[in-house]
């Protein structure tokens, strides 16, 4: 079963959330929840989803970079952004350290915000304190691309989206990003100040 993704101006995408206590987190509800959201995410596809993109204003993203996801993208690109596979995890309860200043910008969407991309900046690194599908204490470090998610996850858990951070000038339909601005990774390539 899928869940229904809401769009920007969904209440659900600004809310605050609650954290789950280990106990809540192995309840079979937010066991199910994790699981339809694990189905969503692959049937979207995408490579995160909060809690709250599904309508649930609670702390938890499930997140998984496949392989197949890549295939479109050359081994320059893939080096780039410092991208490569992540297998699917659960995060309850974020806290996010910044290990770089938010200087790597790239084009990000976001399945709340379907058919839309803009350059945003984000910390190349990070270290992420957690929970996970079982209410385990983790310690996240990433870099690169994976960093990128957990920061776009973690602001859907504070009600923050990527437009809230993009650079304004370089917000596009993702038609018009692929016909004029997918190969010009700098900002300045797209006009952008």
């Amino acid at each position: 079963m899928r869940l229904k993704i809401v769009n920007v101006g969904e209440p659900s995408l600004r809310a605050d959330t609650r954290e789950l206590s280990r106990k809540q987190i192995r309840h079979p509800s937010i066991q199910n929840l994790i699981e339809l959201m694990r189905e969503t995410l692959r049937d979207a596809p995408g490579v995160g989803l909060a809690a709250p993109q599904v309508g649930e204003s609670l702390q938890l993203a499930v997140i998984e970079d496949r392989a197949e996801y890549h295939k479109l993208l050359t081994e320059k690109e893939l080096e780039e952004r410092g991208r490569s596979e992540v297998p699917f995890h659960v995060i309850v309860n974020p806290a996010l350290e910044l290990l770089t200043e938010p200087s790597e910008t790239f084009f990000e969407g976001c399945l709340s915000l379907p058919g839309f991309t803009a350059l945003v900046p984000r910390a190349k690194q990070v270290r992420v304190r957690c929970l996970d599908h079982q209410g385990e204490p983790k310690i996240i470090e990433a870099s690169g691309w994976y960093a990128r998610i957990l920061q776009h996850e973690i602001d859907h858990l504070r009600g923050t989206l990527y437009i809230d951070r993009m650079l304004v000038h370089s917000f596009s339909t993702v038609e018009n990003y692929t016909r004029h601005w997918k190969n010009r990774r700098k900002r300045d390539d797209c006009g952008c100040s």
